[in-house]
């Protein structure tokens, strides 16, 4: 009895301890919390740090305020107590992942850290290596949660700064650029799929839910935060990606990697990308590749062959059995855009037009397709139209159609606002219109356009 007594004392004072030390966590959380609210970081710090130390799992409150508190103690510190802090808020985000691994995953604590050092390089003491090898970590621990659109440019930009410095070789260089334009277009695909839904209801005329149109903004604002660093990562490349050098080293890693079919893709890839498509090597290449994998594109690459030799009927045979064996939709309609714009180039406005809108089936929220018919209808104007009122007639044409690209594409909003409204400037006025007398009128516009205009009411 007394042995009994003894323990449920014990448990009655462990009870009474924990609930006043909750107690004592829940009055100190919302003291802090109210200052965090009121922007008074100074004193929000002590209570905080007393309720992070004593009750660590307690409310996510811990980590969300928290962030706020160290940030404003970085900004507004120097020195080694700055680096404290620095130091500290790292020390914070890893038992946020401990401590709710709901709120946040390895990948991207990982990423985050390494942004902060790069950001805080100096006052940190870390090398462009040490920073490199951080981000590097995160891609190769968790490359699905590497996905930051300013830590993907950041870790490649250190790449080439690396590069220039000799501390990495030119297929170092080649081989990030590739995994991060590769990791770049995963989320591109991804966000767009997404986005495709909802442009697809939009078009059809049908209404946004409220949670559909709160889904939109983050989707268009990733998409173009994808397409800036994109520009930024193929300019930070630069010179260093041209035929002078790309051709002697894969001359140079050929033999060990003629059966290797992803350095014989991006290999390909690269020299078709930066048009070293006349070299031998690019021959031995592209057929070793096909040979090992006949693919989509492995059938697009001998598609280039054919082109490179003027014969353009071959060259087409490989584009459709290219498009006949890609399954992924988003991929299919890159490719179809991509042989689009070698048909556009050669003339063939209305094939090329067939492609754009097959291109635009698989992925309508990809707006560039449309840009191009935009072009295409303008410069046909002079030898679709009957009459000088109707040759003018066709660039409302191009400006619906430059129009459309702004709709759907959060990427060419302005572009294609410049672009439909210099096709305007050039379509008939009102002083035409009323010249002709043919307000509200329809105007088919003939040759390979085949279609038809409403001239406006005035």
């Amino acid at each position: 009895m007394k042995v009994t007594l003894i323990v449920a004392l014990l448990c009655l004072g462990l009870t009474n301890g924990f609930a006043q030390s909750q107690e004592e966590c829940t009055t100190k959380l919302s003291i802090f919390h109210e200052y965090v609210k009121a922007k008074n970081y100074d004193a929000a710090y002590t209570p905080w740090m007393e309720v992070r130390k004593a009750c660590p799992k307690f409310n996510k409150a811990i980590h969300i305020d928290g962030n706020k508190i160290l940030d404003y103690k970085i900004e507004n510190s120097t020195g080694a107590e700055k680096k404290a802090y620095i130091e500290d808020i790292m020390k914070l985000w890893d038992e946020e992942l401990a401590n709710f691994p709901s709120r946040s995953s390895q990948g991207e604590v990982l990423t985050e850290k390494a942004q902060l050092m790069y950001d805080n390089k100096a006052d940190l003491g870390l090398s462009d290596l040490e920073v490199y090898n951080a981000f590097d970590k995160a891609y190769t621990t968790d490359k699905e949660h590497f996905k930051n659109p300013k830590s993907l440019y950041t870790y490649f930009s250190l790449m080439v700064d690396l590069y220039d410095a000799k501390q990495k070789t030119a297929q170092d260089l080649f081989n990030k650029y590739d995994d991060i334009t590769e990791r770049v277009d995963e989320e591109v695909k991804n966000f767009s799929e997404d986005l495709n839904k909802i442009i697809a209801k939009e078009e059809s005329g049908t209404p946004l839910t409220s949670a559909e149109i709160k889904r939109k903004r983050p989707y268009e604002s990733y998409l173009k935060a994808y397409d800036q660093i994109s520009g930024s990562i193929n300019g930070k490349l630069g010179e260093r990606a041209n035929c002078e050098n790309l051709i002697p080293l894969y001359q140079k890693d050929f033999e060990a990697n003629k059966t290797d079919a992803v350095w014989l893709q991006r290999a390909a890839g690269k020299m078709s990308e930066k048009d070293c498509t006349s070299d031998p090597l690019y021959f031995k290449i592209v057929n070793a590749y096909h040979d090992l994998n006949p693919s989509a594109n492995s059938a697009y690459f001998l598609g280039l062959l054919k082109d490179k030799e003027n014969k353009s009927s071959e060259a087409l045979k490989y584009y459709e059995q290219a498009l006949s064996l890609e399954t992924d939709n988003y991929k299919k309609a890159k490719l179809y855009s991509k042989i689009a714009d070698k048909l556009k180039r050669s003339g063939v406005y209305s094939k090329a037009r067939s492609y754009y809108r097959e291109s635009l089936s698989l992925n309508p929220s990809n707006g560039r397709p449309h840009l191009q018919i935009a072009a295409m209808y303008a410069a046909s104007a002079n030898d679709c139209g009957t009459t000088t009122f109707n040759k003018r007639a066709v660039f409302w044409l191009a400006a619906d159609e430059a129009s459309k690209a702004g709709r759907v594409d959060p990427t060419l909003k302005s572009h294609a606002s410049q672009s439909a409204t210099s096709y305007r400037a050039k379509a008939p006025q009102k002083s035409d219109i009323f010249s002709e007398g043919n307000g509200g009128q329809t105007i088919k516009i003939g040759c390979w356009i085949g279609s038809s205009v409403t001239v406006p009411n005035i």
